[in-house]
């Protein structure tokens, strides 16, 4: 695949699902602007093809001045991936407003203004792709972790809807739904179960692998090999979708 002359952007790019996605597209020859709120996890992240920018999702302002220099250096966004994401579980009754509204801005509002503002240099240039990452929970829904499911099944209906206002415009909107994989974020509920049940550091990790039907953690690189397939021309008729690589879940 050939993605010379297209320009990505990812947010949440530095580490994990978003960092696999912007070195696979980068590989296939694509200028891919990374972005998240750690300008310093960026900047590690970088590459000849793979750029840093500093942007939150959770604030409008952040993210259409962000999307706007994006745009000014390295011209229209072709590739977006809305990607940064919270992933933490709590019960309802111990989900105050607080909780509740930051995983709705930074999941839900994050990926809507993202798209919104990639679309706006997107729309007139022929062709173009959105990928969300959005989980396994966006699909059948978490045990413990409702916020969480609320606001992945509310990117997935994002996705729908656009697919269907831009039908027949050569631009495609999908979501990808992963179970559990292997990041960072699994080391941080490892050590959330340990504090929360009392077992140890391989029992907690042994929790989450078991719950993937195929008995391991998902690679970050195979989350980006369905990402790139979407760009391909293979994929052209795939729209709208929400993509589960998840071991066989159901």
């Amino acid at each position: 695949m050939d993605l010379s002359g297209k320009h990505a952007l990812v947010t949440g790019g530095g580490t994990g699902i978003g960092l696999a996605i912007a070195q696979a597209l980068a590989n296939a020859g694509a200028e891919v602007t990374i972005t998240g709120r750690r300008i310093e996890v960026l900047q590690d992240a970088a590459s000849d093809r793979i750029h840093p920018l500093a942007m939150d999702v959770s604030d409008e302002a952040s993210v259409v001045s962000g999307c706007a220099e994006a745009v000014a250096a390295r011209g229209p966004i072709q590739i977006c991936v809305p990607n940064a994401g919270v992933a933490e579980g709590r019960s309802i009754l111990k989900t105050d407003l607080d909780f509740w509204r930051n995983m709705m801005a930074i999941n839900l509002d994050g990926a809507f203004l993202t798209i919104r503002e990639c679309l706006k240099s997107m729309k007139d240039t022929g062709w173009g792709r959105v990928i969300a990452v959005s989980s396994i929970a966006g699909v059948k829904g978490l045990k413990g972790a409702p916020a969480y499911s609320a606001s992945k099944h509310a990117m997935i209906g994002l996705i729908r809807g656009l697919s269907a206002d831009y039908a027949g415009r050569n631009m495609t909107f999908n979501a990808l739904c992963p179970a559990y994989v292997d990041t960072e974020i699994i080391t941080r509920n490892v050590s959330s179960i340990m504090e929360r049940t009392g077992v140890d550091e391989d029992k907690a990790r042994h929790m989450m692998v078991g719950l993937n039907p195929h008995g391991r953690l998902i690679a970050p690189s195979e989350v980006a090999d369905a990402a790139l397939w979407l760009c391909g021309d293979g994929s052209a008729s795939v729209n709208g979708q929400a993509i589960q690589i998840a071991g066989g879940e159901v």
